[in-house]
């Protein structure tokens, strides 16, 4: 493949006449290899136009970069591209460099649920008899063999996500569900995919670290659907926001169907919810008919996010019996509200990736139902992230838990103790237990009769970062270590 086959003129300008054959593309100078294009893409800490001399000593054949950009004396030979997005520009030239696609690619995004949803679809999909994939917080869950990492992001660098696309099309995928970060929109990375629909979740505060204001952060959510879906394409909105109005103006200008879902006046409604011993009964009215499905899955937003499943699964083209047939295999995401043990005085502990202030809030309210003598909590707040999540997330944990265990997750480059101290002055009555083993084996021990224990913050994670250091921590392997020791004592 040559410059040319991946070069829009129309969209950026090409310094130089030489059109060298391109044999990768990369915007890390340390992983370019003769051939390759080199992005350097402006970015928050540092610019990449500080890389372009130790890409061009790599064997960089072609440079993309913001307009403005002046080549150092080692690179004045190579063909420059300036485009007043280079991070567009970038996952463009992905998009063409890696030109083959699941036939289904949908996406979904909102500041809680997108995991969940990602789930649901991909299982869906499977359970009505496609090859289906999903890419985002868990990486890349496949109904095939396919070596594709995603860097460990939500939503991958458009280089990585183009080529596990077409990794996930030549080995037979057809169908695929692409969580889509605050983050990865605004960083262009899902430009150049080619999507039948779109979701959407809700929104509440996070990322202010990253977005500085709810305006930006509302801005890069809406992305998705006044810029990247296309016409014809349908937009799965959550009729019970507040955003829901705006957001399906906005998809009816740009000529999208919309798929709304809620508890009323939707075109997927949720019209009751019944709690079981292990998960609920959904009675659901999907378009014109009410069907019934029985999920071992906890918490009403759960089932909120099942009705985003099937409407994204409806919008790419399957009928409303099957899917509501299929729906009953559902199983709980790793890690999302996820019961991982019951003790044999009834006490039942849960496990949930819950580090937002609406997620937390909903996780405790869906377990309050549920719970029939005192509801435990472990927590913490991130460190270097959005510190005004603290005090909101201990005035939640102090208004709907029982008894409150303050601990450590992922504290980064942050004194630790000063961030518990943080969100226990919200909470006065929580204990306060730094390691997050200890905090865990503690809860534990402290459970009585049908009480219920959530653990959240961390959810599918098996890390816990402290400085520049990972180390293994694994809350669900936590719980799993400490059960012979309490069930002896029971």
């Amino acid at each position: 493949m040559y410059l040319s086959d991946i070069c829009d003129n129309g969209a950026e300008t090409v310094v130089g006449n030489s059109n060298p054959a391109i044999k990768g593309i990369s915007a890390d100078s340390r992983l370019i290899k003769p051939g390759f294009l080199f992005a350097a893409l402006p970015g928050e800490i540092t610019d990449g136009q500080r890389f372009i001399a130790d890409a061009v000593t790599h064997g960089a054949a072609a440079i993309l970069a913001a307009k403005g950009t002046r080549l150092p004396p080692n690179a004045t030979h190579l063909p420059l591209i300036t485009s007043m997005d280079p991070r567009q520009s970038l996952a463009i030239f992905a998009s063409r460099y890696y030109p083959i696609q699941p036939v289904i690619s949908a996406a979904v995004t909102g500041t809680n649920g997108k995991t969940s949803v990602a789930w649901f679809t991909k299982r869906l999909w499977s359970a009505l008899g496609y090859k289906a994939a999903s890419i985002g917080t868990l990486g890349v869950d496949a109904d095939s063999n396919v070596l594709s990492p995603t860097g460990g992001l939500t939503t991958a660098d458009p280089v990585t996500l183009h080529q596990t696309l077409q990794n996930l099309a030549t080995s037979g995928i057809n169908a695929v569900i692409i969580e889509a970060s605050s983050h990865g929109l605004d960083q262009r990375r899902l430009d150049g995919v080619r999507l039948k629909a779109g979701a959407f979740t809700n929104l509440s505060r996070d990322h202010l670290d990253y977005h500085k204001n709810m305006c930006s952060y509302r801005a890069a959510k809406r992305r998705l659907f006044d810029q990247l879906l296309p016409h014809g394409a349908a937009a799965v909105l959550h009729r019970d926001t507040e955003e829901y109005d705006e957001w399906k103006n906005i998809s009816q200008n740009r000529g999208l169907e919309i798929i709304s879902y809620g508890k009323a006046r939707t075109d997927l409604e949720l019209i009751n919810v019944k709690p079981l011993k292990k998960g609920q009964k959904l009675t659901v009215r999907l378009i014109n008919n009410v069907y019934e499905i029985s999920v071992p899955i906890t918490g009403i937003f759960q089932a909120e996010n099942i009705l985003c499943a099937i409407g994204l699964v409806l919008a790419c083209g399957e009928k409303a019996e099957r899917i509501a047939a299929a729906a009953s295999k559902l199983t709980t995401p790793i890690g999302r509200l996820e019961l991982v043990a019951t003790l044999e005085n009834n006490a039942s502990i849960y496990v949930d990736y819950a580090h937002t202030p609406a997620a937390l809030e909903s996780a405790l309210t869906a377990l309050r139902a549920r719970t029939k003598n005192k509801l435990h909590l472990i927590f913490g707040c991130g460190g270097n992230r959005d510190t005004g999540k603290r005090q909101e997330m201990g005035k939640i944990a102090n208004k709907l838990a029982d008894e409150i265990i303050i601990s450590d997750d992922n504290p980064r480059n942050e004194d630790s103790k000063f961030i518990r101290l943080q969100i226990a002055a919200h909470c006065p009555n929580a204990i306060d237990i730094g390691n997050r083993t200890e905090a865990i084996n503690t809860a534990i021990e402290r459970l009585s009769s049908d009480d219920i224990l959530i653990i959240a913050g961390k959810g599918h994670e098996s890390l816990q970062i402290v400085g520049n250091t990972s180390s293994e921590c694994n809350d669900r392997d936590i719980v799993q270590a400490a059960l012979p020791r309490v069930r002896s004592k029971i």
